[in-house]
């Protein structure tokens, strides 16, 4: 090397990184036409490790502090470069730090609905969405496996891959917590902690640590959200399945009708609707006034039989009861049939005949 390329070589003798920008999680110290004074100093912050590479191979890992630059606490460095312990000069190095404080708020969510295993259902499809934060706690092994020898590497950089092994672990973390899917939603912390023991390893492999995992939402496909939603409806109707159907007949019969008038169904297919529940609701109606009308002929005949059982000495032979109506229940019947009537599903001659029936169980 000549005096003047001696002169101009530039020392440095103060090694830091102030880490600047938000987001940055490896800092390679400019080095280009430098070279470290021995005895120089290196200062690494809280939260942060500083690694230095020689000719492409990792050597001495400093963790916080202040050092002094010399063999003794460059070991491996001094190994590397063959230096004997009357070495003093100027030397060429690559010092990278790395940003060691917990990166939080990252997101993961699965873009589409994810199939699982499930004890209820033998196999569902959801989507689920929360938050995750992580720290470099090995920078050897994540300048190896991600870094390498960039001037930066950030956090965006690196947010795709880790939102991949998260959403890579979700069946593995459902399998593990043994949760049904209808327990998630009140089980989230628990299935949080399974989501990350099972993702760990795969942070581990990268010289990242998984600090935290939340589940904010669990959730499946409109679809399947409908399908659920009626299983859930029947398991609550339980043994009331008739009155329900009555119930839901009752109700969807008016709509239908005023579809039918106002011409929501056209042609024949808008006249079979309304016949339909016109009949659908008057078979009902029938089979009610059918078991009154049943009930009272047979009390009606029971009365004369008990008269003849009494003049012959006889015992009368017990009649079962039948169920009897009610003023309330019969008023409440002509009230359903004038509706019918005004909307135009029964005849005057049909209403007038089932008025009649009413009115003399009333008399």
């Amino acid at each position: 090397m000549g005096l003047m390329d001696f002169i101009k070589k530039q020392f440095i003798d103060i090694i830091q990184w102030t880490e600047d920008d938000n987001g940055v999680l490896a800092y390679r110290y400019p080095m280009q036409d430098f070279e470290i004074q021995y005895g120089g100093s290196l200062t690494v912050r809280e939260s942060q490790m500083a690694v230095f590479v020689n000719e492409g191979k990792v050597a001495d890992v400093f963790g916080p502090g202040m050092y002094k630059l010399t063999t003794q606490t460059l070991p491996v460095l001094t190994y590397l470069k063959n230096w004997d312990k009357l070495f003093e000069s100027p030397f060429k190095s690559d010092v990278y730090f790395f940003s060691t404080r917990q990166q939080v708020d990252q997101r993961w969510g699965t873009t589409q609905p994810v199939t699982i295993r499930d004890k209820d259902f033998g196999a569902v499809r959801l989507r689920a969405f929360g938050n995750y934060s992580y720290r470099i706690v090995d920078p050897k092994k994540f300048h190896t496996e991600i870094s390498g020898t960039r001037e930066r590497y950030t956090v965006t950089e690196l947010d795709g891959q880790l939102r991949g092994l998260m959403l890579q672990h979700i069946s593995d973390a459902v399998a593990q917590s043994g949760i049904p899917f209808l327990d998630l939603a009140a089980n989230q912390v628990e299935f949080a902690k399974a989501l990350q023991e099972a993702t760990q390893p795969a942070f581990d492999a990268l010289g990242l640590k998984l600090e935290m995992v939340t589940l904010q939402n669990v959730s499946l496909p409109e679809e399947l959200q409908k399908i659920l939603d009626q299983k859930i409806g029947m398991g609550m109707i339980g043994q009331n399945m008739g009155q329900f159907m009555q119930y839901q007949t009752a109700q969807a019969i008016p709509k239908l009708a005023e579809g039918v008038g106002a011409g929501g169904g056209s042609g024949i297919a808008g006249d079979a609707m309304g016949l339909g529940a016109g009949l659908a609701l008057g078979q009902t109606m029938a089979q009610q006034l059918q078991a009154g009308l049943t009930g009272a002929n047979a009390a009606a005949q029971a009365a004369p039989a008990a008269q003849t059982g009494q003049q012959t000495g006889q015992q009368p032979v017990p009649q079962p009861q039948p169920a009897s109506q009610s003023a309330d229940e019969v008023l409440l019947l002509l009230e359903k049939l004038g509706d019918l009537k005004a909307k135009g599903i029964l005849t005057d001659e049909e209403f007038a005949a089932k008025k009649a029936e009413l009115l003399k169980k009333l008399a």
